[in-house]
């Protein structure tokens, strides 16, 4: 009988090595891999190291609100491919709208980079080509800095906002917003995301909004209606935002060169 079980007991450890030696090509490598022990019974397998604690994965990503150095209010977000839609107000004013940060960036451990910055400026100053390289702590800070083409630099500071519900039937309504340009720009959106707007210029514009998969964010299609509008009939894409708290709505929308761009800001009335 104890003759008997030391056979098969020898005969089970002989096929163990050898399936283990067929996948490692020898020995030594088997050894040297970790393979024996998971062949045989023990380590970790696939299955248990899916289980082991991962770090948690950092980004950017999120709705901020802050200021520059020079009085400017800046609010916007990061959405999760990187993309950043900043909206800034006139200095010592946050009630005017004066621009428009956006661009792509890349997060990393703590680090945010950008080299496509674009200033969509609406004090007279146009479009600025610039860099932007800060630093964030995930759902807490955002910081960064704007180098331009020109030299000069701008920063900025905010915080995260913890998302809002925001669904469709929340935002429809009529906003009405002042922009440094001097011009009142009045948008409506109703209860299925249909969206129209005029500004005093005589520009106006339709589209609509629909719920972005992630996040409490929209994305906005638009077209100009020609006649008073600079950039004719022309088509863009963004971004729009409400904030629940202060019944604002926030909306940015460019074409694919990133040359014709629609921004607001605006209180429900």
């Amino acid at each position: 009988m104890r003759t008997t079980w030391t056979t098969t007991l020898r005969y089970l450890l002989t096929i163990c090595l050898m399936s283990g030696l067929v996948a490692c090509g020898s020995l030594a490598n088997c050894f040297n891999s970790g393979f024996v022990p998971v062949a045989c019974g023990g380590g970790y397998g696939e299955s248990h190291v899916a289980s082991l604690p991962q770090p948690p994965a950092t980004s950017a990503e999120g709705r901020w609100r802050g200021s520059t150095l020079t009085g400017r209010t800046v609010a916007g977000l990061v959405l999760d491919d990187g993309s950043y839609w900043l909206f800034y107000t006139a200095r010592d004013n946050p009630t005017v709208l004066a621009g428009l940060i956006q661009g792509t960036g890349t997060s990393h451990a703590g680090s945010f980079g950008s080299s496509n910055t674009r200033d969509f400026n609406l004090e007279g100053a146009g479009i600025h080509a610039a860099t932007m390289n800060g630093s964030y702590v995930q759902n807490k800070s955002f910081h960064g800095t704007m180098a331009y083409i020109t030299g000069n630099t701008e920063s900025f500071t905010s915080t995260y906002e913890a998302d809002s519900e925001s669904a469709l039937n929340l935002v429809a309504g009529t906003y009405a917003g002042l922009r440094a340009d001097h011009h009142t720009v009045t948008v409506t959106v109703d209860s299925v995301g249909t969206l129209s707007g005029h500004s005093s210029d005589g520009c106006t514009v339709t589209g609509t909004l629909s719920p972005r998969a992630k996040g409490d964010v929209f994305h906005t299609f638009l077209t100009f209606e020609g006649g008073a509008c600079r950039h004719g009939t022309e088509r863009v894409t963004g971004v729009a935002l409400y904030d629940a708290a202060t019944q604002r709505l926030y909306s940015a929308a460019l074409d694919r060169a990133r040359t014709t761009s629609f921004i607001f800001f605006g209180t429900k009335r």
